[in-house]
């Protein structure tokens, strides 16, 4: 087991990499991005510079090259053990040279090599890549140029040449010493509405008067200390859309870079429907590793990730339906289950679930996910009862391909829907898991509600969705559609589908069109979406279609070195080197040979630092610490580790235990000023709430009061107390409402069993208690 220690130096030794440039240019929901690393050797030595950075995992890199002194190197697409070679033999021969690969065992990191920089020389390394963009539960689309790369924890022994082996300096936010600049341009066929982002950023700049192109760019002098997010509000994402690229002039019509490509779109507009009475088997996974004692972010106040998760679980297991079975597993090193097997949902289950989630702690060590999700799948299926998987962690498993290869295993027999909590969190893992079992995947690092992503991944799993899923096509005579995207499954209400097509044979030679249908049934009807395209496919420089199409591909077939069979490696290998998209078994290699100078001695290695959170300082193991390695330094005067970090970190050890019972259970007050969450907690499995002191509390009123006002006072009590309970939610907590809306409907149907007739009478005595202006409409079905 490997402990991820900083090698912290002071400052003795400069940092090779000065900055960082970023030009992002959105078209609709395709992002494409251009990354320039600046480096400058300012020591007396000849460097090999190391920097290893996170990058979201559905980027398909697809270009490398670097500035040296004005000459541009561009670098080839190679194998991977062959361009390891070629850069080793560069470097013996005094050339200098340049690697950039993807890391073996998770597809969301990357290392760049900068070999051989010769005192006082200047380069700019340049990378490029294209990406589709995630849409948000609000409809916002999601760019995120992460900066937070989190040590993983190390789940076996073959991923010791992974490269987040490296001994990578880590550093507090706050020293970080490169700068970010980045500049946005947005294009779409539909207005710009807004764009919102978790850094500050210049105003909004329209460059056409119709707010279909925006620029807008970083504040002058960010530190890039934080994962920089941008959400983009469109008008609308509704419409169905193709697009048709011309393949490269020179490359065969049959290969994959040389015949046209389709990217095809859709958004079918599902219907939301009644919930409450679905079925299912609800098994929640809840990562309790030590590093889910971090907070969420670097921001002030940022709450700490386990206790976020945990009142997200509170929420999700208040508005789960009646007659659905559940269990909840907590993981780290180790597993434990709440239940030997999952429980039918009732008033005790769900009693005894919820007394349990208070108690959890994280205080299980390192990430090992693989475990528990052996012992879920061997269960035996509940029929009638489809299996969802809620995954909740901050993803910091190195080995991500055994993981996603188990899920896709089982992917027949249920869906996983994953979360990944706070800045770092591996969007291999939380995006694969999702994506080879029909789920969705969420990733919550700030302001963005976790409880609103989860309770709408809850809807999901609830509502109807589109399935049986098939795309046909309406092309002249000669031409084809070959499919190169894995047949979707599913398609839940508020997403899109994005599929990638090879168009085979003979193009027309006068302008003409074709037809695609998306056929779904949706509650047992059969539906269909169609649209039509023209054949004049567009020329694009960067081949931006293809080079997603190809990234497409190789997501589904390349598992990392031990999960992929070495036929379909070779097929990987072809697909990435034809397309020029990065893959775990390729490699961007460049040589510059005018720089001929034979090397004395070895090259001093540097390793670029990179930014962990600044409170995570207490590694994975949360016993221990963060050991500061300082030959000049000593502990008071590192500037690293300050004292303060040392003392509130002893402080919080004294107070962790001392304080086993988390503040969640202190009479319902733990949700500090959200009340509405505390009167959540009192309702009941059956969706009703119990005529007691405690809500008289939360109502700001007395239990003699409430007794005397009801209308009803030979009915069941706990009708009137549904009824005050709904109707304050309604009326304080608007801001909230897509958290409750599945507990509130839960109450409204148990209400219109038990209580259909006089529900009129006592909303306008509830009205009148509470002097609210709640319309009874919000209590129909």
């Amino acid at each position: 087991m490997e402990h991820h220690f900083g090698l912290i130096t002071g400052k003795k030794q400069p940092v090779p990499l000065k900055s960082i440039s970023v030009t992002l240019s959105i078209n609709d929901f395709v992002a494409g991005v251009s990354t320039t690393l600046n480096y400058e050797n300012e020591e007396k030595v000849p460097l090999e510079a190391i920097f290893v950075f996170p990058m979201d995992e559905d980027s398909a890199v697809y270009s490398f090259e670097a500035l040296v002194d004005g000459k541009k190197i561009v670098a080839e697409l190679q194998e991977k053990m062959e361009a390891h070679r070629n850069y080793e033999d560069a470097l013996s021969q005094g050339h200098q040279a340049y690697l950039l690969e993807e890391d073996d065992y998770s597809r969301d990191v990357f290392s760049c090599n900068v070999g051989n920089l010769h005192p006082g020389s200047k380069v700019a390394v340049t990378l490029r890549y294209v990406q589709e963009l995630p849409l948000e539960t609000d409809g916002a689309l999601r760019y995120v140029l992460p900066a937070i790369l989190n040590p993983r924890y190390k789940l076996s022994e073959r991923s010791a040449n992974s490269c987040l082996n490296i001994k990578t300096p880590i550093t507090p936010l706050e020293e970080l010493p490169y700068t970010l600049s980045l500049v946005a341009t947005i294009t779409s066929q539909h207005a710009i509405e807004r764009i919102q982002s978790n850094c500050s950023l210049s105003p909004i700049q329209y460059l056409a008067d119709d707010k279909t192109s925006a620029q807008v760019s970083l504040a002058e002098g960010h530190k890039f200390d934080r994962d920089v997010e941008l959400l983009i509000y469109y008008n609308a994402v509704h419409s169905p859309s193709v697009a048709v690229e011309m393949g490269m002039p020179d490359v065969k019509p049959d290969i994959l870079m040389g015949a046209p490509s389709a990217m095809v779109s859709f958004y079918p507009d599902i219907p939301e429907v009644e919930a409450s009475r679905s079925c299912g088997e609800f098994v929640f996974l809840m990562d309790c590793s030590g590093s889910m004692k971090s907070p969420m972010n670097n921001q002030k106040d940022s709450q700490l990730r386990i206790e976020a998760a945990k009142e997200t679980l509170l929420l999700l297991l208040k508005s789960l339906p009646m007659g659905c079975y559940f269990n909840i597993y907590r993981f780290g090193s180790s597993y434990e289950k709440f239940f030997p097997e999952s429980m039918k949902y009732t008033q005790k289950t769900m009693e005894e679930a919820v007394e349990r989630v208070k108690d959890l702690e994280a205080d299980l060590g390192g990430t090992e996910i693989l475990t528990p999700l052996l012992d879920i799948y061997k269960a035996p299926c509940i029929p009638g009862h489809p299996l969802q998987l809620f995954v909740f962690t901050d993803g910091e498993v190195s080995d991500t391909f055994s993981v996603i290869k188990e899920v896709q295993l089982n992917s027949k027999k249920h869906r996983c829907f994953s979360f990944g909590i706070g800045e770092g969190a591996s969007t291999s893992l939380i995006k694969g898991i999702a994506r080879v079992s029909g789920g969705s995947a969420e990733f919550i690092t700030s302001k963005d509600r976790m409880q609103t992503k989860a309770l709408g991944s809850l809807k999901f799993a609830l509502s109807c969705s589109a399935d049986d899923i098939a795309l046909s096509w309406d092309l002249p005579p000669g031409l084809l559609a070959y499919m190169l995207s894995p047949e979707q499954t599913v398609i839940f209400r508020g997403q899109r589908l994005i599929v990638y097509a090879q168009l085979t044979g003979t193009m027309p030679q006068v302008e003409s069109s074709g037809e695609v249908c998306l056929k779904y049934t949706l509650q047992g009807r059969s539906l269909e979406n169609r649209v039509t395209f023209s054949l004049q496919p567009k020329t694009n420089a960067s081949f931006t279609i293809h080079r997603l199409a190809a990234k497409s591909l190789i997501q589904t077939k390349d598992l990392g070195s031990y999960e992929t069979s070495q036929r379909t490696k070779e097929d990987v290998v072809s697909i990435s080197i034809q397309s020029g998209v990065l893959s775990s078994f390729t490699a961007y290699i460049a040589i510059n040979k005018e720089l001929n100078q034979p090397v004395q001695g070895p090259l001093a290695h540097r390793v670029i630092p990179r930014p962990v959170m600044s409170t995570s300082f207490c590694d994975k193991f949360s016993q221990q610490c963060l050991f500061v390695i300082d030959t000049e330094f000593s502990e008071a005067q590192s500037s690293c580790f300050r004292k303060e970090n040392v003392a509130s970190m002893r402080k919080m050890k004294k107070s962790d235990s001392s304080k086993k019972k988390t503040n969640l259970q202190n009479d319902h007050k733990g949700f500090g000023e959200n009340v509405a969450l505390q009167l959540i907690l009192l309702q009941k499995a059956n969706g009703s709430w119990e005529l007691d002191e405690d809500l008289t509390k939360i109502l700001g009123t007395n239990l003699e009061d409430i007794k005397a006002a009801n209308p009803a006072k030979d009915g069941d009590p706990s009708a009137w107390a549904t009824v005050l309970a709904v109707l304050w939610l309604h009326a304080n907590g608007k801001d909230t409402k897509y958290e409750w809306e599945l507990l509130e409907r839960k109450a409204v149907t148990w209400l219109h069993d038990h209580a259909g007739p006089s529900i009129p009478t006592l909303v306008q005595a509830a009205n009148h208690l509470l002097k609210l202006p709640v319309t009874p409409a919000v209590l129909s079905l």
